[in-house]
């Protein structure tokens, strides 16, 4: 399967970007065709019906770009709508969770190890990672909706007084963390500010735990092309294209 040239990604807003970066870190695809329902932002407080709605929706924008491959950077899709989307997409689907779940397996043996798992509420309510992590045999599982990061990075904060405080509030009774999951792909444009929060704690990163298992199951190699990348998005598309341009570190987006 090492044709795969392009692929397709979609998140909730913003966040995806986090897997993007790591995409263009390996180099995995020539092309990559990113979109933001930045119209519908954020996914977390929706219902599952709801979600999947956006997530076919959401395909029927990608069946115009003829991708190999659609990853869906959003956790809180992944943990409702993955199964609706593999029924009637014409391309293999991924989401992040189950290779969240195995970058943490393949990194902390110890069945009795602290795990903190943080997302959305739709990503928490679902208990996937949990689910699968228990089915793995991991005892010491918590999980923490954290839903006020997500419209904080979709307004370009990253860091100061209000992330210290969502950090405090969410966090301040948590400690003795072996590994700590990133479980929505916002979150890790505050990864400076979780290593704060759990300085000797393993963070899961859905973007790097996607391109490993890409490399895995799809047998992926790095292009020898310089990855072409276009934004859209619902709503405000420039918004989208300058955070890309900053997290990314891109010339223009």
């Amino acid at each position: 399967m090492t044709d795969m040239t392009k692929a397709g990604v979609f998140d909730s807003g913003v966040g995806g970007l986090s897997v993007v970066k790591s995409l263009l870190q390996d180099n995995l695809f020539e092309e990559i065709i990113y979109y933001g329902d930045t119209a519908r932002v954020p996914y977390g407080p929706k219902d599952k019906n709801t979600i999947i709605r956006y997530a076919l929706e959401a395909l029927e924008f990608f069946k115009n770009f003829d991708i190999d491959i659609l990853i869906i950077a959003c956790n809180s899709v992944s943990a409702y709508a993955i199964k609706e989307l593999r029924e009637v997409a014409p391309f293999p689907v991924v989401g992040v969770i189950e290779p969240g779940v195995i970058a943490l397996a393949n990194n902390i043996k110890d069945k009795n190890a602290n795990i903190l798992i943080t997302g959305t509420k739709a990503t928490v309510k679902s208990e996937k990672y949990k689910n699968l992590l228990q089915a793995r045999g991991y005892k010491n599982i918590t999980q923490k909706a954290t839903p006020l990061f997500v419209p904080l990075v979709e307004e370009k904060i990253y860091s100061g007084q209000i992330i210290d405080a969502a950090m405090n509030h969410y966090f301040s009774e948590i400690n003795s963390i072996d590994a700590l999951i990133m479980g929505c792909t916002h979150f890790p444009l505050l990864e400076k500010e979780y290593k704060k929060m759990f300085p000797n704690t393993m963070l899961i990163h859905s973007g790097n735990a996607i391109v490993e298992y890409l490399k895995y199951n799809y047998d992926l190699k790095k292009s020898k092309n310089k990855t072409d990348i276009k934004f859209y998005a619902t709503e405000n598309p420039s918004h989208l294209k300058e955070v890309a341009k900053e997290w990314l570190e891109l010339p223009s987006a």
